[in-house]
This record gives structure tokens, sequence and C-alpha cells, in this order.
């Protein structure tokens, strides 16, 4: 997908401020329990297919309801979208928000499926 400067300048910023791991990284959070694996993207992206093990807070509402479904500010969170640049700006947010413990996963789905990782319907 090609991506407007405006957004491709925010996200880039936004890259800068927060923590990215890589899919082996969240992979090994997710297979001890240390972390919670969070799909960002939308309805339908979900619906195709995300992550073994991961939960749906779409990027348009994770603010309004992070503090109800992770309410400890120190819980350990990964975040993936498409690509990496949607989870960077929620990973942003939500650091705004007081969280201490969050993490965008680098490269995003597509990095996920070609790791190899596991993929559920």
């Amino acid at each position: 997908m090609d991506h407007s400067p405006g957004f491709l300048r925010i996200a880039e910023e936004a890259r800068g401020r927060v923590r990215e791991i890589t899919v082996a990284d969240a992979v090994a959070a997710v297979h001890d329990a240390s972390a919670r694996l969070i799909d960002v993207r939308e309805d339908n992206e979900w619906s195709a297919g995300h992550a073994e093990g991961a939960e749906h807070i779409a990027r348009g509402i994770i603010e309004r309801d992070i503090e109800r479904l992770a309410p400890e500010k120190n819980e350990a969170l990964i975040l993936y979208c498409g690509g990496g640049y949607r989870s960077a700006l929620a990973a942003d947010a939500l650091q705004k928000m007081g969280y201490t413990n969050v993490a965008s996963m680098a490269g995003g789905w597509r990095a996920w499926n070609e790791s190899g990782g596991s993929v559920e319907e």
C-alpha cells in the first residue's frame, strides 16, 4: 500500500518514540505468556487472518477501550498492524496515556507471515 507523505512522517516520528521488537521476540513473549499480542488492524483485516494468540483492538478504538481491557499500565503489550506504522502510532498514543511497557512489532502482519508465524482465521 502506498502511504501519503504526511502519514509516513507522523508514523516515523512515532517509531522514534516507541520500542520496536522483532517477530521472533514477539513470538517468544507470547509463548512464555510474558506479553499480550494485540492486533490493531481493522475488523476486516483481523477477520481475514491474524497471529495465533492475538487479541483484536482496532487502531480506531484502542485509546477508548485500552484502560478497560488492560488496566495495568505496566503490563507488557505488543502491538502489530499490517506493516508496523499503525502499531507504532498506537503504541505512541498508549505511552502518552501512561502505559510503560508497550512495543510495536516491526514489520507487522507481513513480517509475521514471512517468518512463518502461526495464523488463526
